[in-house]
């Protein structure tokens, strides 16, 4: 096993909401100042749902190389469909990530205003329950994450209902993660110490040892255990901007396993909620005093910021 020491980061019952929505939006909200993570249980997406998407994303990694290069599109920065193993690095990264992934975002109607801006999905021939299944498991993620940004709300002190005009139509990504066996001697580590673009991130799957957030306080890496079942939620550049640092964008990495762990792959399933591409992202008057002055005096629309990002961790040439 990991050694790492584990992070104090609560669990908290996102079943809670209903009855008690300023009290679980303050305990959300402070895990969220004082780590940039939460552990949500009770999140809402079904158990049999989840049972279903993690059949179908082993059987699609499964599939022969070739196959699964074929749903690889060029210049297209990895927003949909397949994207090979050791492609994705981390900011400032010296070796690439190893891992192989698969995108999955929203289905647009015809014409719709950002269809050039959100590339249509892309979905392959098998596993045959792959699209119905994930389509599914979005539009959940979808409900628990707009639950979510209603308590981030709460805690800034906005209306609940804050986010809901920005995130409509918005850019999420849900992210289908394999990290393959490795061998004793592999240059680099499964996800290299990053942080992550949008306003939130949803996670499945950190079960398995091997997330880590760099805490603030002691400078130390801190190893991420949730309950089983339980959801990670972390804080994107997008909310730290947003914010004003006030909610922080914390560093994690995925480190390579253990000896006894190597021969095995990893499986995650992170979905990062994105605000639409139009979406002005401008620092909430709120969080600005003569103690934590307005460090982006810049707004800048959630389409550039989101290109920007892209450029730096090479899935999108300049």
């Amino acid at each position: 096993m990991l050694d790492t020491i584990a992070a104090e980061v609560p669990t908290l019952s996102l079943a809670d909401q209903a009855s008690d929505p300023d009290g679980f939006a303050q305990a959300f909200g402070k895990s969220f100042q004082r780590f940039g993570f939460a552990i949500v249980a009770d999140h809402g997406i079904p158990h049999g749902l989840i049972d279903s998407a993690w059949r179908e994303t082993e059987a699609l990694f499964a599939l022969p190389e070739e196959e699964k290069r074929r749903y690889c599109v060029a210049g297209g920065g990895g927003a949909r469909g397949y994207t090979p193993f050791k492609t994705e690095i981390a900011k400032d990264a010296k070796h690439v990530d190893l891992k192989e992934f698969w995108h999955i975002g929203r289905d647009l109607p015809a014409g719709h205003r950002f269809a050039e801006q959100m590339a249509p999905n892309i979905w392959p021939d098998r596993p045959e329950g792959f699209k119905p299944t994930f389509l599914d498991l979005f539009s959940a993620f979808d409900t628990a994450g707009d639950k979510l940004l209603s308590a981030i709300a709460r805690y800034l002190g906005l209306e609940a209902n804050w986010f809901d005009q920005a995130v409509r139509d918005g850019n999420s990504v849900l992210r289908l993660l394999h990290y393959p066996p490795i061998p004793a001697d592999a240059e680099g580590v499964r996800a290299g110490a990053h942080e992550d673009i949008n306003l939130i991130t949803l996670l499945l799957g950190a079960e398995e040892a091997g997330l880590e957030l760099l805490d603030r306080d002691s400078g130390r890496w801190l190893a991420i255990r949730p309950p089983e079942g339980a959801m990670v939620v972390n804080v994107g550049d997008m909310l730290q901007r947003l914010t004003n640092h006030v909610l922080p964008s914390t560093t994690h990495r995925v480190v390579n396993p253990p000896p006894e762990r190597r021969g095995h792959s990893r499986y995650s399933m992170p979905f990062f909620l994105h605000p639409a591409p139009d979406f002005l992202i401008e620092t909430l008057p709120g969080t600005i005093n003569a103690d934590n002055p307005n460090r982006y005096p810049t707004p800048i629309t959630a389409h550039d910021y989101l290109h920007e990002r892209l450029v730096e961790i090479g899935l999108v040439k300049k």
